[in-house]
């Protein structure tokens, strides 16, 4: 039996893979275990090496380090990739004021933290672990970790601080939604309220009645025009055709249309008539309307045209086609000229089927090359990430320099990559699948090394009278911040319930709640609430955690 004990107890690098793996996948088998209806996922991971830590499991120091680094390097290198695309995109109008409130919950968390740690006598690092833990943050834990190892403080304890607030911090955001909506909501407040977003498009017929426009060419009309639209299909005595830019008007001229919906009154003034018939229905048969044209989604696979605006291909004026809508990520966009391409997007081209075949080889619609991820930017990306982090930062009132350390530079590039990667033309994209699958990986390497180095000291720190101290203060700083500013943005701004709730999700970086605020709230708002905030949080948070710990320890 001693191949048995090398192979779990005699430290080693195999010794460590092996325990390792299997505290991840014991935790990871355990994560989808509900409890009370929520389940932990790859959190569990983080407890299940914090059991193993207490039963005395252990490995090298040295492979622990670089386990936990590199998995905290690919989990938020990745993470960057995802949000980058809609990062700076969640800053337009209806963004703005849920990020502000958003980052209103970060500070408030952040003061709390300061005042609780003078009040209290418990220590800014172990503050700080709590804070992490009652925000369900393991990535800022990881970059306050580093920034206590680069000034030669113990890095241990803020990681218990985390583990014994990480379950309230779960149910916190819970709570503080189901308060809110005890005392506050009311049953018409929960009704789906449509909600304007820029990106959502929406389809109408009209019939051209205005005298303003007879015998003008689309592209003039669209100059005069301050909503952007596109002209789908036009029908003309009885025959239908795909319109160029160049194609002029005329009376009683029926337009097929994709716009933004708010765009439909204005757009039927311009043109004259709207038409009854529901476009947007899931159900229709595009390629049923007429037997000229057809309808077909083409997938942009040809590196060349990554970063491209869609107008430069001039595709309309070349084969006489058209493009409708584009998805990307789950999302709809309008066709606009200036549309910049990315590897993925997915056109939906209307119009004759040999005019298709061509377009399909312009654009590539080789979907299996895109199941191949490019692993050289995901390697240069973290070069640079941790160059970036490596570059110390003089700030004023800061004697250490300030670094971004394994987390702040990584998910910072990650980010500049995930969002201007396709206007240099550097490919970045990768599945939903795979980047899924680094996330999950590097995450579960992190939680695994952090339980298991916090895990000794665990239990001791939890049945002692600080102990309960640290769960009633995680409990405040998850609970206190998100019912305050739901309050506000709730009964005093008017945001409608739904986004409230998936504002205070994203704003804690908890999927947990968000799971919850899904399955008791109509409509599709709580999502689109937390995928707005959820990248400028989790970005604050990474490095509010590091600026914190050098400001009032440096």
């Amino acid at each position: 039996m001693e191949w048995l004990y090398n192979l779990f107890l005699e430290h080693s690098a195999l010794q460590a893979v092996v325990v390792l793996s299997l505290i991840s996948a014991i935790g990871l088998g355990l994560g989808r275990v509900h409890f009370w209806g929520v389940s932990l996922g790859v959190t569990f991971v983080f407890f299940a090496g914090i059991l193993a830590g207490h039963f005395g499991l252990s490995v090298d120091p040295q492979m622990l380090n670089y386990a936990e680094s590199f998995g905290l390097v690919i989990f938020v290198y990745s993470l960057g990739l995802q949000v980058g695309p809609g990062f700076f995109s969640s800053f337009r109008k209806g963004g703005v004021t849920l990020n502000m409130l958003a980052l209103a919950v970060v500070l408030l968390g952040t003061l709390l933290t300061v005042v609780a740690s003078y009040a209290t006598g418990v220590s800014l690092p172990d503050m700080v672990g709590i804070l992490c833990g009652a925000t369900t943050n393991t990535p800022a834990l990881g970059a306050a970790q580093q920034t206590l190892k680069q000034m030669g403080i113990e890095s241990s304890t803020p990681a218990l601080g985390c583990a014994v607030a990480y379950p309230m911090g779960v149910v916190g955001v819970i709570l503080a939604v189901l308060l809110i909506r005890k005392f506050l909501v009311h049953k018409e407040d929960l009704e789906i309220k449509e909600k304007d977003d820029a990106n959502k498009t929406f389809i109408a017929a009209f019939q051209v009645h205005n005298p303003a426009i007879f015998d003008k060419s689309i592209k003039d009309i669209a100059h005069m025009s301050y909503p952007k639209f596109v002209i789908s299909r036009l029908w003309r005595d009885g025959h239908v055709s795909i319109p160029t830019s160049d194609k002029v008007l005329k009376e009683g001229d029926r337009l097929l249309v994709i716009t933004a919906e708010k765009n439909v009154m204005a757009l039927t003034v311009l043109f004259g008539e709207q038409e009854n018939t529901d476009w947007n229905k899931e159900d229709i048969d595009w390629n049923a309307i007429d037997s000229e044209l057809i309808s077909q989604r083409i997938v942009v696979t040809r590196p060349e045209l990554n970063g491209k605006k869609l107008g430069s291909l001039r595709l309309r004026n070349h084969y006489g086609i058209n493009i409708s809508r584009v998805y990307r990520s789950g999302v709809q966009l309008l066709a606009t000229p200036e549309l910049v391409l990315q590897l993925g997007d997915r056109l939906t081209v209307v119009g004759e089927a040999a005019a298709i075949q061509n377009v399909e080889k312009v654009l590539g619609n080789a979907v299996k090359s895109l199941k191949e991820p490019n692993l050289v930017v995901i390697f240069i990306g973290i070069v640079l990430g941790l160059a970036l982090g490596a570059i110390p930062f003089s700030i004023p009132g800061i004697s250490t320099p300030v670094k971004l350390g394994l987390a702040g530079g990584p998910i910072i590039v990650g980010i500049l990559l995930g969002t201007f990667g396709p206007r240099i033309h550097m490919i970045t994209y990768t599945t939903r699948s795979a980047n899924l699958m680094l996330r999950a990986l590097g995450l579960s390497m992190y939680l695994a090394c952090l339980g298991l180095d916090a895990g000794a000291h665990f239990f001791d720190t939890v049945f002692r009278p600080e102990g309960l101290l640290w769960i009633a203060l995680g409990a405040g700083l998850t609970i206190i911040p998100t019912v305050l500013v739901g309050f506000i943005a709730f009964k005093i701004m008017k945001i409608d319930f739904g986004s409230v709730s998936g504002m205070l999700c994203g704003s804690m970086a908890n999927p947990m709640a968000l799971n919850y605020a899904n399955d008791t709230i109509p409509g599709d708002n709580p999502s689109v609430a937390y995928a707005t905030v959820y990248p400028l949080c989790m970005f604050l948070r990474v490095i509010i955690a590091q600026v914190l710990l050098m400001f009032l320890l440096g």
